[in-house]
């Protein structure tokens, strides 16, 4: 896998909110900026849109700057954390598979978002036009297919290894890709560009309004979707919910302050919970490694085979 770099000396990269800085907080005096980083998968304006609020709460509450990181793509914000230059982002399963063998002490998990009724999973699908005459996945034979990110675990990660499970390899198709983000994906299909894309979705709610979250609810709410445009062709199993993580090395009342937000955010401000968790969701539920050891599993063993 290609290394990447996050430049947090870019001036565009980031939104900063300016806090006064108590005198005897050494570790707000040492660490500057709390940095929080922004998967890809959406267009920049929009996710700094939606995360400006949590900007606002959680400068205030840790009484320092807060600068907003919107990377390109997963490993922008992935590689950010492992080199320290970000202390906090929310990932996918698979992204953070991915950080914890590459680099163990990097991260921890703290919480992942429940959904309405309380469940803590999700559901990877495949997308095609709706005036497409692609009706199910053996209809997929021969066609083009545009996955996500390949550190995505919804856009990539399940989906390969779901469809490898029921003897469905890459020469399945006619040609398959990387969309640039789930957004990206999704858009490519709608242009024409793939015959189908993988992307995220609850499972709960109306699908007119592309379901209770994910990526179909967020591009229903932009304006980039109608959902009676696509169709759904194939949904894999149930995948467990991405997790926020916190550097390890994160001194002790700051976590405690992400923590303590996180866990109230839902009452506090339903509106901003809702913006940050990209549609409706019960609130964000307390969780550790062990939620993840499965992905992991499944995120070494791609990563073996790639070899």
């Amino acid at each position: 896998m290609a290394k990447y770099t996050l430049v947090l000396a870019s001036a565009s990269a980031a939104i900063s909110i300016l806090a006064v800085l108590p005198a005897a907080a050494d570790w707000r005096t040492e660490i500057g900026t709390y940095n929080i980083g922004l998967l890809g998968g959406e267009n920049e304006s929009d996710r700094l849109r939606r995360y400006e609020c949590l900007q606002k709460t959680m400068s205030e509450r840790l009484g320092m700057p807060v600068a907003l990181y919107p990377a390109s793509d997963y490993a922008g914000v992935m590689q950010g954390l492992v080199a320290g230059q970000l202390h906090q982002a929310g990932l996918g399963a698979s992204g953070y598979a991915g950080i914890h063998l590459q680099d163990p002490d990097a991260v921890e998990p703290i919480f992942t978002t429940a959904q309405v009724d309380g469940s803590l999973g999700y559901y990877a699908v495949m997308v095609v036009r709706a005036d497409s005459d692609i009706e199910a996945l053996e209809d997929m034979q021969g066609r083009s297919l545009a996955y996500a990110d390949p550190n995505s675990t919804s856009g990539y990660l399940v989906p390969r290894a779901e469809l490898e499970a029921q003897g469905i390899g890459e020469d399945y198709f006619s040609r398959t890709g990387f969309g640039g983000g789930h957004e990206q994906a999704i858009v490519a299909v709608l242009n024409g560009q793939y015959d189908a894309g993988v992307t995220w979705i609850s499972g709960q709610g109306s699908r007119e309004e592309g379901f209770s979250r994910g990526n179909l609810r967020r591009m229903v709410d932009n304006g980039l979707l109608d959902m009676s445009d696509v169709r759904i062709v194939w949904q894999s199993s149930l995948i467990p919910n991405g997790p926020t993580v916190v550097r390890k090395d994160l001194p002790q009342e700051a976590r405690e302050i992400v923590v303590d937000v996180y866990g109230s955010i839902h009452v506090d401000d339903p509106e901003c919970f809702a913006a940050i968790a990209g549609g409706d969701a019960a609130g964000f539920e307390r969780i550790d490694h062990a939620f993840y050891e499965q992905t992991i599993e499944m995120r070494r063993r791609e990563i073996a085979e790639s070899r």
